[in-house]
């Protein structure tokens, strides 16, 4: 069987760490129980095992043990927390604010909920992918409810002010959602601290399994209220009906006691890769990373390679270098980036960018692999690309008016 290649796209997902899984695998046969079948020591034990995760995610973000709602990942999060306020608070109004780079899973529930009579408002970040509190302030009406702002973006790594974005929501008297996938476990989150009223996350981007998320709640100052999406039996304080996935909660919790410990430590090693890869790229000519350098995630860059045809760019190394050119949740299809859109990027930029995500095992000799098969793959296709031998005789090719 051939290598695989080296793993670069721990955005997309994670591995499950061999400490989570050994603790999850007693669930599936020795410890089966149903959690909500309390009249017997199956049910007993499965219903103990999921409240001790829940304390350990808790402990992670800062937040109260009843304050996390499970569910089967961040999308049921996003969609639980925005269509539960859009329904809950119908009666104060209708207005939600968003971020033009927010995730997929909130770009398309914000669609939905305008369909049912949301008035929604996307506001532009600036270039290096930041929102100007001042922007968002000005948005505010008397009917606003909800604003949702991405913690960390899961394709730049940029990092939104999130405690000046929480500040502006509570003098008004609106809630604040953010969609934390890629920042809990990766970087300090305190929901107290930072303010936040409802976050979704999940277990496969923290080295814990698939199929398994969390919503916070706020549970006080204020108290938010959300009606639920799923009907039937009234788990999970009424919010998320279903049986829960014990084995995947109980991997979710220690994925959680382990990120905790390990973050620091974990940020150091993986900031200095990131670093040594960027810096070997930045060696080469035209080359960009995009977003905030200064405020974003220690393991992710996202670098664009101008005057590529972008379709041969991933082709030309994906055997031997795993990675991204956007979302997981959008990589099929064939229109550019909308985050990079919006952050100023044209789509032959866009197309022609890669996002690097790196993570708990990736070791330095795979970092000095990958740069040498994508600085190796990059050249080629210069070689043989009427872009750069355009560029290379100083055509501005962003003037320049192409015929047809």
């Amino acid at each position: 069987m051939a290598e695989k290649p080296v793993y670069l796209d721990h955005n997309a997902t994670t591995p499950v760490d061999p400490r989570v899984l050994e603790f999850m695998l007693p669930y599936f046969t020795e410890h089966f129980g149903n959690a909500s079948s309390r009249s017997h020591p199956y049910g007993l034990e499965a219903a103990h095992a999921v409240e001790f995760a829940r304390e350990q995610i808790a402990s992670l973000i800062g937040a109260e043990a009843k304050e996390i709602i499970f569910t089967s990942g961040a999308t049921e999060s996003v969609n639980l927390a925005m269509k539960g306020v859009f329904e809950t608070y119908a009666s104060k109004g209708n207005h939600i604010i968003l971020l033009e780079t927010e995730h997929k899973a909130v770009m398309d529930t914000a669609s939905t909920l305008e369909k049912k009579g949301a008035a929604v408002t996307i506001l532009k970040p600036e270039s290096n992918g930041m929102i100007q509190p001042d922007l968002l302030e000005a948005a505010i009406r008397p009917d606003t409810i909800l604003i949702a702002a991405m913690y960390a973006n899961n394709e730049t790594g940029v990092i939104q002010p999130v405690q000046a974005i929480s500040a502006i929501a509570r003098k008004n008297g609106v809630l604040f959602f953010t969609d934390a996938t890629q920042a809990v476990g990766k970087i300090p989150v305190q929901v107290e601290q930072d303010g936040i009223d409802l976050m979704a996350f999940s277990a496969h981007k923290m080295y814990g399994p698939k199929g398994v998320g969390a919503l916070y709640v706020r549970r006080k100052q204020p108290r938010v209220k959300l009606t639920a999406q799923l009907d039937g039996g009234g788990h999970e304080r009424g919010l998320r009906s279903g049986t829960l996935n014990v084995p995947g909660i109980v991997g979710f919790g220690k994925a959680a006691e382990i990120c905790k410990q390990e973050m620091a430590a974990d940020t150091k090693r993986l900031a200095k890769l990131r670093d040594k890869l960027e810096h070997a790229f930045l060696q080469m000519e035209e080359v960009q990373v995009n977003g905030d350098t200064n405020h974003r995630l220690p393991h992710v860059t996202n670098i664009t390679f101008r005057y590529i045809e972008g379709d041969g760019l991933m082709l030309g190394f994906n055997q031997k270098v795993a990675v991204s050119s956007g979302s997981a949740c959008s990589s099929a299809l064939t229109e550019p980036s909308h985050v990079l859109i919006a952050m100023g990027l044209t789509a032959d930029q866009a197309k022609s960018t890669l996002r690097f995500s790196l993570g708990r095992y990736t070791k330095e000799q795979e970092i000095d692999f990958a740069i040498k098969a994508i600085s190796d793959t990059v050249m080629k296709l210069r070689e043989i690309s009427p872009l750069w031998e355009m560029y290379k005789e100083g055509m501005d090719l962003d003037q320049f008016n192409w015929p047809g």
